[in-house]
């Protein structure tokens, strides 16, 4: 990854957005991006002196793009279009998500065709940079017109007004202030919009954007963990390799599946528990250990899809109208939402049904077959043994399936029918999130059964993949001897998959070990 990132030249990936947005990598206007910006920002001060009409620059918005507005009021309008457009609703959105939206909407506006002012961008990247970050709603847009209200929630501390989030005292988390007492104690000044900034400000996918970077980096996560989690409940509940034999999946070559496939053989390979059982007369494992990389394959499908179209919009203007010259504008509608919005539902499915794979493999840990204890306990009767926990599985599971309608399949006109389609999309790139979280929990209580399962096959071995990923939970949660408050359990094991720690070390480990675990696919990054 290069040093320096350079705002509206260089093309930004899921990867290097997050990057920047950790101080991993730091971003900047190089002179080109700068030239491109100062030239847009006089196209449209001639726009406004020839008297020319263009929408958002002298003219109301939506169904009043026919209104026109005197040259004295157009800065005046810029700043009312922040106001009136501020109707967010409900909580508010992570301060991490707000930050992405800032990142995302400077790389739009620096590639010279919305007219915004150098020093608007510039306030822009202080924010970045101070992590000086505003509060935003999470629900009021429908998708498409821009992300409308969130983004006008976004940017009214730009021009003095609404509050913001900075770094808590102690670093961790965050704290919450009015905009004009953060303002004064770096002594700056609201700044003055110029004609056309208001507008290229709210117009814009970056709500839904930054909502699908967070679930590529998340949901990729999630993929790598089911295929280690998956293989360990194989592993316990001594299931066969054969159904991941590449002979079979070049007869079928989709690439998620063929990736699975090799990635569960390296995974298993000169496993002790596996070459145990070779004769044990088993002809089929059930369908939740036999078609992982069928089941997971195809989510790794939906993901790689999402992950392409979201870096092609982390490169797009989505502002309207664009302006090319101070003769040459289009009002088009490249703020719509639905080219994201409906790979979101996509993923969102797939997603879920990682989920649903790893509940139906939680269940058959518990059933005492196999030569595991019923409820992977001993002394069941008194004890409960992980019994319970699946509940939470089960529990999860369908609350992520009542997830599953596709926010997109819905379109309610707004404007007054001027906008008479639109993608909810915003909403589909919140409740993916929201059945990673469930996703989340799901894997944690999969890798804790296994991990319980696993010991049941002592002295044997797994593969030493799986045995370092055994040990690297029983760092942090012991073996259950008897019942205990399970919650905490899961609780740490699911902040190991939330914190990315249990992929990242497994993967750290298979490196150190020449393993390649993702050969023949395009990883993160």
């Amino acid at each position: 990854m290069p040093d320096i990132f350079n705002y509206g030249s260089d093309q930004l990936t899921v990867s290097k957005s997050i990057a920047i947005a950790s101080g991993k990598l730091k971003a900047v206007l190089s002179e080109n991006a700068i030239a491109k910006i100062k030239a847009s920002e006089k196209y449209v001060q001639q726009i406004v002196a020839d008297n020319k009409t263009v929408y958002g620059v002298n003219t109301g918005f939506g169904i009043l793009a026919n209104t026109k507005i005197s040259e004295e009021d157009a800065s005046t309008l810029q700043h009312k279009i922040l106001q009136s457009h501020s109707v967010g609703v409900g909580d508010n959105i992570p301060a991490e998500i707000a930050k992405m939206m800032l990142i995302t909407k400077v790389h739009a506006l620096a590639q010279g065709f919305s007219g915004a002012q150098l020093s608007t961008l510039e306030r822009i990247i202080w924010h970045i940079e101070n992590d000086v970050i505003p509060v935003v709603p999470e629900k009021g847009s429908v998708g498409a017109s821009g992300d409308l209200a969130p983004l006008a929630h976004l940017f009214l501390p730009l021009i003095g007004l609404g509050e913001v989030f900075i770094p808590a005292p102690n670093r961790h988390g965050w704290a919450r202030s009015k905009t004009n007492e953060i303002l004064d104690k770096h002594q700056l000044k609201p700044i003055q919009l110029g004609p056309k900034e208001g507008l290229a400000l709210i117009n814009g996918t970056q709500f839904i954007l930054s909502f699908a970077v967070k679930a590529v980096q998340r949901m990729h996560n999630c993929l790598e963990a089911a295929d280690i989690i998956g293989a360990m409940s194989l592993e316990a509940l001594t299931g066969t390799k054969a159904p991941f034999d590449e002979r079979l999946h070049e007869l079928r070559p989709f690439n998620g599946n063929k990736l699975v496939a090799q990635r569960l053989r390296l995974l298993l390979k000169d496993s002790e528990i596996m070459q145990s059982h070779m004769d044990c007369g088993r002809v089929q494992d059930p369908y939740s250990l036999r078609c992982m990389p069928q089941v997971h394959g195809a989510s790794r499908n939906a993901w790689l899809h999402l992950k392409e179209l979201t870096e092609t919009e982390l490169n797009a203007v989505t502002d309207n109208p664009i302006i090319l010259s101070a003769e040459d504008t289009i009002s088009g509608g490249n703020f719509h939402g639905q080219p994201l919005a409906l790979p979101l539902d996509y993923a969102c499915f797939a997603a879920a049904e990682i989920g649903n794979i790893s509940d139906r493999r939680c269940y058959l840990l518990l059933e005492g077959k196999w030569g595991l204890p019923m409820l992977l306990m001993k002394n069941v009767g008194l004890n409960s043994g992980f019994m319970i926990p699946q509940y939470t599985t089960a529990a999860l599971v369908t609350e992520n399936k009542t997830l599953c309608f596709p926010s997109s399949a819905d379109s309610i006109p707004t404007s007054l029918g001027q906008e008479d389609h639109v993608s909810m999309g915003s909403i589909s790139g919140r409740k993916l999130n929201k059945v990673l979280d469930n996703l989340e929990y799901i894997l944690a209580i999969e890798l804790l059964s296994a991990c319980q399962a696993i010991e049941f096959r002592r002295p044997l071995k797994s593969s030493e993949l799986l045995e370092f990923a055994h040990d690297y939970v029983r760092g942090f949660v012991s073996f259950a001897e008897e019942d205990r408050i399970f919650a905490e359990d899961i609780n740490k094991v699911a902040g190991l998959i939330k914190n990315f720690s249990f992929v990242e070390k497994v993967n750290e480990f298979a490196g150190n070990k020449k393993i390649k675990l993702n050969k023949g696919f395009e990883a993160f990054g």
